[in-house]
């Protein structure tokens, strides 16, 4: 653990169980605007339900091609408004894409939630994978991973220090300029996603933790142990798509990065994911009932995995 942890990340990796979180848009309204009352609705079930953390995405263009707006409302204001209606789940972007973001925006922006929510916010960052927003934001793509190096420099620079001397390719800090307010805790965790055009050996040293999709188990093992012989301790979290069969002893089959399978396969799965040294799952519940997703998952994997 960081010596810099804050609430939200101690929520996530302070035991040694298996964590689970679920992301927006709860409702499933990944294509339109959700019903924000609905949304807040569910997110609240969600905590009292036992989920440890709540997952925004950041989307800057609506894409129809791509299809995925992600909860619509920009990330910021949609956790704020979140921490508003919530006690101590763990709030969490998934992800962040700094190369589309000016460093001193996110550092002020993520600041600003992480105090708004008493040291809930937890990072994951990364570089962007639809095409027409780079031209738009006027970024070459190519200079994608040396940006997103930089604006780790900065976000940690301006945590850490009051007012830092620093030149990157986002600009130059000096003199007394400073960023306010700082987060609740020397620094905030951050989770780069996938490989963000680095390799892993900056990953483990640069990252808090790592970020990544659902893989197929033989995989994933393979990723586990590179990740472990580099990073040591660090947490690993992944993404997945879960959906509930009828006959909770039906077979797994392949959804959109994840499995739909019976209660009996998941429990079974997420135990091997546990020991495999998973340390925190985001599951997006593929199923129109989503409150009803919500309960099956606490009811049939929550109050089995302690």
């Amino acid at each position: 653990m960081p010596e810099f942890e804050n609430a939200g990340y101690r929520r996530l990796f302070g035991g040694d169980g298996l964590t689970f979180g679920t992301g927006f848009p709860l409702t499933g309204a990944n294509r339109s605007r959700p019903d924000v009352d609905e949304e807040l609705r569910l997110a609240q079930r969600a905590e009292s339900l036992g989920f440890d953390a709540l997952w925004c995405r950041d989307v800057p263009t609506y894409w129809p091609k791509f299809g995925d707006a992600g909860q619509t409302f920009d990330p910021w204001t949609w956790l704020s408004q979140v921490a508003a209606v919530t006690d101590e789940i763990a709030l969490g972007t998934a992800s962040i894409v700094l190369s589309l973001r000016h460093p001193l925006h996110v550092a002020k922006a993520a600041a600003s939630v992480d105090r708004l929510s008493s040291g809930r916010l937890v990072l994951g960052v990364a570089t962007g994978d639809r095409d027409p927003e780079f031209p738009a934001f006027g970024v070459d793509p190519e200079d994608r991973g040396a940006l997103f190096r930089d604006a780790i420099e900065v976000l940690r620079a301006v945590w850490r220090e009051d007012a830092p001397e620093l030149e990157t390719r986002w600009g130059r800090l000096e003199g007394d300029l400073k960023i306010v307010p700082k987060p609740t805790t020397e620094a905030l965790p951050l989770l780069p996603t996938g490989h963000a055009r680095q390799d892993l050996e900056w990953i483990a040293d640069r990252g808090d933790g790592w970020l990544f999709y659902h893989l197929p188990e033989s995989t994933l093992e393979s990723f586990l142990a590179d990740w472990r012989d580099l990073a040591g301790e660090k947490p690993f979290c992944m993404a997945m798509g879960v959906e509930f069969a009828d006959d909770p002893d039906a077979d797994p089959t392949p959804i959109h990065q994840g499995m739909r399978a019976g209660s009996e396969w998941f429990r079974e799965y997420f135990r091997d994911l546990r020991d495999l040294g998973v340390d925190h799952v985001i599951v997006n519940l593929a199923t129109e009932d989503r409150e009803r997703a919500l309960e099956t998952f606490e009811a049939e994997i929550l109050a089995e995995l302690p």
